[in-house]
C-alpha cells in the first residue's frame, strides 16, 4: 500500500487560506496527504466547515463545536444548532471542545458549561470528540471520566502536555493527536520520550495547519504558514523518534484515523 496521510486536524476556515484554498488542497494531495479533516471551533465556523465539506466532498470532513476560547458564545440556540450539524454527513466528530484555563477569553465556568454540554451532545449523537486542553488537565480528565461510559471515543487534539496528563487520557482510552509542535527545539522536546508511550493503536497526526509551522522544516516558506501539505515532514520527524519506518507509521495512523472519524 502507498504512503499515505490524513491531517486531522486543519483550520481551512481560516482567513489564510481564504485566497488560494485550492492550490493548497492541490499540495496537499501532492504530499499523499488525501483526506483532512476541517476543524469547527464556533458555530459559524463550523457550519462554514461543513460548506466546505459540501464543495470538496471527496476530499474533506470536518468537526463542529465551540473552542473553550469562544465558550462565552455557547447558548441553547448554540445547542440546537449543533444538534442538527451533526446529523450532517461531512460532521464527523464533536469539538472542537474542552478547557483551556491558560489563555481564559472566557471564563472557566463558560467554558466549563460549554464543554458539558458538548460532552452531552457526543453522547447523545455517538459521534468522538475532538478535544483541546491546555493548563486544565485534572479539570477537563474529571469532566471526561464522568462522560467516557457514554461517549463513543476521543482525540487528545494537538496534544503538548504532560506525562501525567498522557497517561491520564490513555487510562480513559483516548486517542493522541501530535502536531509540528514535537518538531520545536524550544517546547517541544518533552514530548519525545513520551512518544514512545502512545500505543501504536492510538497515535494520530495533524498540523493544525496553518498554525504550528514545523521549526525543523527547510526552507521554511516565506509566509510562514503551516499547510497539510507538510504532514509527512511531521511524520518523518515522529518516526525517527519511534525508530520506525515512515511507512509503517503511514499505515498505522492512516488505519486510527480511519476507524475514529468512521471515514
Amino acid at each position: 500500500m502507498p504512503t499515505q496521510w490524513i491531517d486531522i486536524g486543519v483550520n481551512l476556515t481560516d482567513s489564510a487560506f481564504s485566497k488560494d484554498l485550492e492550490d493548497v488542497l492541490e499540495r496537499a494531495q501532492e504530499s499523499a496527504v488525501s483526506k483532512l479533516v476541517v476543524t469547527g471551533t464556533s458555530l459559524s465556523e463550523s457550519e462554514e466547515a461543513v460548506a466546505l465539506c459540501e464543495r470538496y466532498s471527496d476530499m474533506l470532513v470536518c468537526t463542529a463545536g465551540v473552542h473553550p476560547h469562544d465558550a462565552k458564545t455557547f447558548t441553547a440556540a448554540t445547542e440546537n444548532a449543533l444538534r442538527a450539524l451533526y446529523k450532517e454527513p461531512a460532521v464527523v466528530a464533536v469539538g472542537e471542545t474542552g478547557l483551556d484555563f491558560n489563555r481564559n477569553f472566557s471564563t472557566p465556568e463558560q467554558q466549563i458549561h460549554a464543554f458539558e454540554k458538548q460532552l452531552e451532545l457526543a453522547a447523545e449523537c455517538g459521534l468522538p470528540l475532538f478535544l483541546h486542553e491546555r493548563d486544565a488537565f485534572k479539570k477537563q480528565f474529571e469532566m471526561l471520566k464522568a462522560y467516557r461510559d457514554d461517549i463513543s471515543n476521543a482525540v487528545a487534539h494537538c496534544f503538548t502536555g504532560e506525562k501525567e496528563a498522557l497517561y491520564g487520557y490513555l487510562d480513559l482510552d483516548l486517542y493522541i493527536g501530535i502536531t509540528g509542535w514535537v518538531c520545536d527545539e524550544r517546547r517541544g522536546t518533552h514530548l519525545h520520550p513520551l512518544l514512545k508511550d502512545i500505543p501504536a493503536d492510538r497515535l494520530m497526526l495533524e498540523t493544525d495547519a496553518p498554525y504550528l509551522l514545523p521549526r525543523s522544516l527547510k526552507p521554511k516558506p516565506k509566509s510562514r504558514r503551516n499547510e497539510p501539505c507538510h504532514l509527512p515532514h511531521i511524520a518523518g520527524y515522529v518516526a525517527n523518534l519511534l525508530d520506525k519506518e515512515v511507512e509503517q507509521l503511514s499505515e498505522e495512523a492512516l488505519a486510527n484515523s480511519q476507524r475514529f472519524f468512521n471515514i
